[in-house]
């Protein structure tokens, strides 16, 4: 008995266990089913830009994201083996812990039915009752014997139960081993394919650093370009700040000469984008399908050794004509062409501001009220063919990291 409650505290605590891996291995395998879905668009973007006869700084950015996809996806195949490990490790202890339980009951059983062969002759068991030394004492010894026999059959009912659950605890267990070569295949599988992309990224680095004196002009050339886009930037939302109070005040002057006027100022408006959009940090919805080329803030060059740049935004690599949507409800405030980047679109979305630089084709103008997700142009492809936006959110003239403020994909 002791063992039997010993198997049933163990088993249920073991299930809940497993009920907990369960819950975490479902998780790691949506994460996998998205990473190889980022690795779809991945080498979509990949194929689009080698099908240049040039090599290019794109087609490094981008195949530098597919070996990182490849190694999350790596990882998170080495994490589901080692639940099933664990689970594997929990199984066996409880085929044991069976095994030994079963082992224990059909001892007991045994013993059980030698009893009742002794006491199945009729003239022992008469002898039994009669020797009692009362009336209520032999009908005790009746009831005893009817309750020996009860538990006798229960004895063997659990035997059977207990030798069910044994088979379909190997039954779960061989699944679950089954399972685990199958993943063990696919991680070797992968690690093959993780071994190629780096002999090609290897290979296209020798084949860039042979065009490392034009990629070298060309970066300094871009980089003026972009000191000329901050700053445009930078005098687009002061001109917008300076605007919007020179609007607060004559609204108040207006308002205090006429104290019954009941229009309200654009101030209150401002307020309210504003409290929207800080409310909906790490809400927003994407500007662009595609992959994180360059995140916010000092970030190494992915070519040149040495080189740090510092990113007022983030740049998104896509695949070719990819839709530029808005982030969130807010105002076209500005539209400008840059050199080597094509329609910048400023929105305002009260004191805060995005900035989608690098688009062809827009289809909104200033002043126009626009929606979340609505389309403001596609995506154009940079000097090198490259497709990728630069999107920048700001609150004033403030550089803030997009991707505190973008959902999580």
């Amino acid at each position: 008995m002791c063992a039997n409650r010993f198997l049933l505290i163990f088993f249920f605590a073991c299930i809940s266990f497993l009920g907990y891996t369960q819950k975490t291995k479902n998780q790691l395998q949506q994460e996998k089913q998205k990473n190889l879905q980022r690795i779809k668009e991945v080498e979509k973007i990949i194929a689009e830009t080698s099908s240049n006869k040039k090599n290019t700084l794109g087609e490094l950015s981008a195949l530098n994201q597919r070996i990182q996809e490849q190694e999350n996806l790596i990882n998170s195949i080495q994490i589901e083996i080692n639940f099933l490990n664990k689970e594997i490790g929990e199984d066996n202890s409880i085929i044991t812990a069976l095994e030994e339980d079963l082992v224990k009951m059909k001892e007991e059983y045994s013993a059980m039915l030698f009893a009742a062969q002794k006491a199945g002759n009729s003239a022992t068991r008469l002898t039994f009752y009669f020797s009692a030394s009362s009336f209520n004492q032999m009908m005790m010894r009746m009831r005893y014997m009817n309750q020996y026999g009860t538990l006798r059959k229960l004895q063997a009912d659990q035997i059977v139960k207990t030798q069910n659950q044994l088979a379909s605890q190997i039954q779960t267990t061989e699944i679950k081993r089954n399972e685990k070569n199958t993943l063990l295949y696919d991680e070797e599988e992968e690690k093959k394919q993780l071994d190629g992309l780096k002999q090609k990224q290897k290979n296209l680095v020798k084949q860039l650093e042979k065009q490392e004196k034009q990629l070298r002009q060309e970066y300094n050339e871009t980089k003026k370009a972009i000191a000329q886009l901050d700053k445009m930037i930078e005098d687009i939302i002061r001109e917008e700040i300076a605007k919007a109070e020179r609007e607060a005040k004559a609204a108040a002057a207006k308002n205090k000469s006429n104290p019954n006027n009941k229009n309200n100022s654009q101030a209150p408006e401002m307020v309210v984008l504003s409290t929207n959009f800080e409310q909906n940090k790490n809400k927003l919805s994407w500007p662009a399908n595609g992959f994180v080329a360059q995140k916010f803030g000092r970030q190494n060059h992915p070519f040149f050794k040495g080189i740090v740049e510092n990113s007022e935004g983030i740049k998104i690599q896509t695949g070719t004509n990819e839709p530029v949507k808005c982030v969130f409800d807010g105002e076209i405030s500005r539209i400008s062409i840059i050199p080597r980047f094509g329609t910048t679109v400023v929105i305002k979305h009260g004191s805060y501001f995005t900035m989608y630089v690098g688009l062809k084709q827009v289809k909104v103008k200033v002043g126009q009220k626009v929606k979340i997700n609505e389309e403001l142009g596609l995506v154009a492809p940079n000097i090198e063919g490259v497709s990728e936006i630069q999107f920048q959110v700001r609150k004033g003239i403030e550089a803030l990291d997009p991707l505190l403020w973008l959902r999580n994909k």
